[in-house]
Order: structure tokens, then sequence, then C-alpha cells
């Protein structure tokens, strides 16, 4: 269950004492200073789903240290991806330092001492788990803390996407949905810190949950293009085609039945919404990939049972409703 602090009731001289102990409370032992005479408000909101714990912080400027001392204090074995949304943050571990901006994701071990400091106000979403469950060497970790990820393309858009949508859906979860997705997200996570370090083994089976989540997010996101295909597909990940379909034989479909379903599923979608400007059946299914009207209609039928135009008609789409056929 979700649980949300915040300052602005408190009055400024009260508000660095119990700030300083929400953030503790929330993270791990850590030396917190605020850089405003007169501290502005701050919120901290957290959830947990399995083993990540998901908070989103809004504040003004501070500076955050994890230090030796802090360390001994407890709470070594964890690691926090964050997301930045608004304003900067300067933030430096083993000998690097990078400045993260507004959708900037970053790493931080809290086995090592680390700083943030934030000249302004800010906001971030932060990823909190378990060292151990990200299956990476100390090498691996060590390279991608502190260490710049490109997030503008590629799988590290992917994942920023990913982490946003689980963030902004947690509360909705329930305990089961949630762990499983939680645990792509870590799947996710590692492939970037073994990507960053240039270690990354696709053929590996302890990658292929975060292959097949990367793969079908691709698939998603360019379901409309009629050349989306298993060839393309594996050349946009670096693998075989042959690996490809290695991997869905666990999914006990193949990549184009896949492509085709989720092709009909958001084509039956589309023809099921009400509205003024109705396309027609061959736009929506332009739209989504299809080419052919005629071989769009026959694998409807078959998957659904009715014709398109059938479909629409059962949903209320038309004017004058047809009887689906029998």
């Amino acid at each position: 269950m979700p649980t949300t602090v915040s300052t602005e009731s408190l009055s400024p001289g009260e508000r660095t004492e119990f700030w300083h102990e929400a953030v503790a409370r929330a993270f791990i032992p850590l030396e917190l200073r605020l850089l405003e005479r007169e501290p502005s408000p701050g919120t901290l909101s957290s959830d947990r789903l399995g083993v990540v714990q998901i908070s989103g912080v809004a504040a003004g400027p501070q500076v955050v240290t994890r230090s030796r001392r802090t360390i001994e204090a407890g709470g070594e074995g964890w690691v926090a991806f964050t997301i930045q949304h608004k304003g900067h943050a300067r933030i430096s571990q083993d000998g690097r330092e990078i400045i993260c901006g507004p959708g900037g994701l970053a790493l931080c071990d809290s086995s090592r001492p680390f700083a943030k400091e934030f000249p302004g106000a800010f906001g971030f979403t932060a990823f909190r788990l378990p060292r151990h469950v990200l299956h990476v060497s100390d090498r691996d970790l060590g390279a991608a803390t502190a260490a710049p990820f490109a997030s503008a393309s590629g799988s590290v858009g992917l994942v920023t996407t990913y982490l946003r949508k689980l963030a902004s859906g947690a509360a909705k979860l329930d305990p089961c949905t949630g762990s499983r997705l939680a645990d792509t997200a870590v799947d996710l996570l590692a492939l970037l810190i073994q990507e960053r370090s240039g270690t990354l083994d696709p053929m590996a089976p302890e990658t292929a949950p975060a292959m097949i989540a990367r793969i079908k997010d691709y698939a998603m996101c360019h379901l409309g293009d009629p050349s989306l295909s298993p060839e393309r597909i594996a050349t946009a990940h670096h693998v075989s085609v042959r690996y490809l379909h290695k991997l869905f034989q666990g999914e006990e479909t193949t990549v184009t039945r896949w492509i085709q379903r989720r092709r009909l599923d958001m084509c039956a979608h589309d023809l099921s919404r009400r509205a003024f400007a109705t396309p027609t059946v061959s736009a929506v299914a332009r739209r989504w990939g299809f080419v052919s009207p005629t071989h769009f209609s026959r694998v409807f039928r078959a998957a659904y049972g009715v014709t398109p135009r059938e479909w629409r008609a059962r949903a209320g789409g038309d004017d004058h409703p047809l009887t689906p056929a029998r």
C-alpha cells in the first residue's frame, strides 16, 4: 500500500529534522544538508512491488551523502536507479561524476560512498532493489554507477518508459501482478548494467526474460509498420532470427503469430470505439500494419468468429447495427 509524507504543513524550522528522518526511513542511512535558509516543502511517496521499492521525491535544494559512517550504520546491500523528472542532480560515485537532467537515468550502489547534490527544486522517481537480485558481477555494477545512460533512444529509452509506466500504475496492481512486473523490471535493469559494461550476452539463459520484454516493447512501438518482421526485430536487437524464434517457443507461439494477434487486438479495439468520425475498416487495418483488406478480413474472422464489419456492428459502432453471422 503506498504511503506519502509531506513537510508542507510544518513550519520551515521543523522541516529539516522531519525531512531527514523521512528520507532515511524510506531509503537507507544518509547524511542530508538542506541548502535553503527556510527549507521548501518536500513530498515523499513510497510503494512496493515485489522486491522493488518505488519512491517519488520532490523537494528543494539539498545535498545527500552516503559516507563511510552511514555505510557502517546499515543499508549496504541495495542499489537504486533514479529517473530525474525535474531539476538537475550532480551525482558522484567510484571516482565518476555526472549531471543528470530531466529524463536522465542514474544508478548508485549503497555499498560504497556516493553523493547527490540538487542545486534547485527537483523531482525524481527511485527504484530501490536488493543488489543480489540483479545477478551481475561487482565489476559490471561498478562500471555502471554514476555513469551516463543515453535515455533518448535504444534499450535505455525502452527500459525508462517501462519503469515510468510501472511507477504510475503501481497503486492499481494486485500483489501477484505487481511482483511479476517488478521481476521484469529487475531483468531489464540487469540488462542495462551489462550493456553499459560491454558484457551483455543475449544468448545467456538468464537474459531471456529481459530480452523478450524488450522485443515485445519494440514490436508494439512498430506495430503499424507493415515491414515489421522477425528479421528486422532480430537485427534491431543484435540476435539471430533462429535465437528470436527460440525465445518465443517459451511463449507457446511464433514471432509472426504474436505480432498478428497484437495487430488484431488493436484493430478490434479501434473498431469497438464509438466516435463521431469513425474510420473505415480498411483505414483501421492499415493503421495497424495490414496491407491487404481481404487478408485482414480473413484472419480477423478466424480470430473472432465474425467479420470486422460485424464486429463493429455488434459493438454498436454503426448507425444500423447488423446481426453477427452464426
